[in-house]
């Protein structure tokens, strides 16, 4: 019986949640999707001219400040007024907040599942099991380094916004070149042929 009351109300849980993201979506409270989207972009356009540490910092510093000001400003009033209201965030430090044992490990098992997958396919890459594979892996990482050198993740997302007539070229440019490392190491390996298929 405590299970299904359980699902239950999960299940309404998830279904305003889907509700309310439904609703930013669609715009439905202007003022509401307006501070989400505007401060999604500006997280965004934060992180591609800040480090990552630095946009965190600066974030941790913004809530702290707004917080202990909020704090002083209610201490201050109640001060004033002569009123016993007490903590202003009382019902905040209230809420419990923990992981259920249910929660942890469900988690947990997906992040071994997924963990157990990548290593077992890192291992089979990089004790070379089969030799093209390990090659494309040695070839996108050496090309990861040079695409890592001149942009960071935000700026490839931003640069999604370019005509995609452009974004094409430089995919060709970069087709061609991996294709051409490939070539030149198969020819040069004795064996490192591929059947055509």
């Amino acid at each position: 019986m405590q299970a299904t009351a359980d699902g239950i109300k999960k299940e309404c849980s998830w279904s305003s949640w889907k509700g309310q993201a439904i609703d930013l979506l669609y715009w439905r409270n202007v003022k509401q999707s307006g501070a989400v989207f505007g401060s999604v972009l500006l997280l965004l356009f934060s992180l591609t001219q800040f480090s990552v540490v630095s946009v965190g910092a600066y974030l941790t510093l913004a809530a702290l400040s707004a917080s202990i000001s909020f704090r002083i400003y209610k201490s201050v009033l109640q001060a004033v007024q002569k009123t016993d209201e007490g903590h202003p965030f009382k019902s905040y430090l209230e809420v419990e907040i923990s992981l259920s044992q249910d929660q942890i490990g469900k988690y947990a098992d997906k992040a071994l599942l997924y963990a157990n997958t990548c290593m077992k396919e890192l291992r089979r890459l990089f004790l070379v099991q089969d030799l093209i594979d390990s090659l494309k892996f040695a070839v996108l990482m050496w090309l990861l380094t040079y695409v890592g050198a001149l942009f960071n993740g935000l700026t490839l997302c931003f640069s999604s916004l370019h005509p995609q007539a452009q974004i094409d070229q430089y995919v060709g440019l970069i087709r061609t070149q991996v294709n051409s490392v490939v070539g030149k190491i198969q020819a040069k390996i004795p064996g490192a042929k591929r059947k055509e298929e």
